[in-house]
């Protein structure tokens, strides 16, 4: 095999090893997204650590609940008035672009005072500035991006992260260009 082939598998590996490290997680486990299982959503959300490019999972009965992504003070409030976007599927995944606090409850009357409510936090390995994306519209398939509330993460930790993965781009782009020329 010639070496310009082996040198592009190699960084495909590479490449691919790191883009597989974003995460799935499925909203309260195996309880999913409910009032009834008393789950506990700010202790579930506190043992995960969410990275930019994990998707979180919201799955429940759509005739009993909804996902609705709001401001913080909205959040606090229980505030249903006038969402960021609304979400209904019943299976709905979201991909976290951004990273910062991202706030949702469930907007059946009650159920976000009951606790239907989380908050999560995507940490911050690139820098203090929160990034932006355009709004989500209403109307959005059940899978999303959504971008954070504006609201600063913790400090960074030791997790592969967007820039990882770019840099493992740019890596595989300078190997093929490298390559080329020293055939």
């Amino acid at each position: 095999m010639p070496a310009k082939t082996v040198v592009a598998l190699a960084c495909m590996v590479v490449t691919l090893g790191l883009l597989s490290e974003a995460a799935v997680y499925k909203v309260g486990d195996s309880a999913g997204w409910t009032t009834i299982a008393n789950v506990d959503y700010k202790l579930w959300a506190s043992t995960k650590t969410f990275h930019i490019g994990d998707t979180v999972l919201f799955e429940y009965n759509p005739q009993f609940h909804n996902v609705m992504r709001v401001t913080h003070a909205m959040y606090r409030s229980c505030n249903n008035s006038n969402p960021i976007s609304t979400f209904t599927t019943g299976n709905d995944s979201v991909t976290l672009t951004n990273h910062g606090h991202h706030f949702f409850f469930c907007g059946v009357p009650g159920h976000c005072m009951a606790g239907q409510k989380l908050d999560l936090n995507v940490i911050n390995t690139v820098s203090s500035t929160p990034l932006t994306d355009p709004p989500v519209s209403s109307s959005s398939p059940p899978s999303t991006t959504i971008p954070a509330a504006g609201f600063p993460g913790p400090s960074p930790s030791h997790a592969a992260s967007l820039p990882t993965v770019a840099a493992a781009v740019v890596s595989l782009f300078v190997s093929l260009v490298f390559a080329n020329f020293a055939s």
